[in-house]
């Protein structure tokens, strides 16, 4: 079973940065897409963003657009998240994903690892 693991999270003061990394146990060449989504407290699950295998296309959701990055890494398996200009309503959990980007984006399939924490203060 394909494992991904996040590490990176933690607290942060608002305007602060963050570096979300995520390793898996598998060689994610065969991954579509890699990226990441968050899910806020007494919300759904949405979109942060994917990237391809090169980075050469990626997805942002709209309040990422500007202050996060998203950058995959095959030789290390890996795929990072580079957050800027951090806001409280950035507090959440982050989740690594990766796999077909239309299952992804459909909420229907995927490789997702546990998560991790961020939590940003005033």
């Amino acid at each position: 079973q394909v494992q991904l693991v996040e590490s990176g999270g933690g607290l942060v003061e608002a305007g602060g940065s963050l570096l979300l990394s995520c390793v898996a146990s598998e060689r994610t060449a065969v991954y579509d897409v890699m990226g990441w989504f968050r899910r806020i407290p007494g919300n759904g699950r949405e979109l942060v963003a994917l990237a391809n295998w090169d980075n050469s296309q990626t997805k942002y959701g709209d309040f990422a657009k500007g202050r996060f990055t998203v950058s995959r890494d095959l030789s290390r398996n890996a795929v990072s998240l580079q957050m800027t200009g951090l806001r409280i309503e950035d507090t959440a959990v982050y989740y690594c994903v990766g796999g077909p980007r239309t299952e992804i984006l459909g909420g229907m399939g995927g490789s997702w690892g546990q998560g991790t924490q961020v939590t940003v203060s005033a």
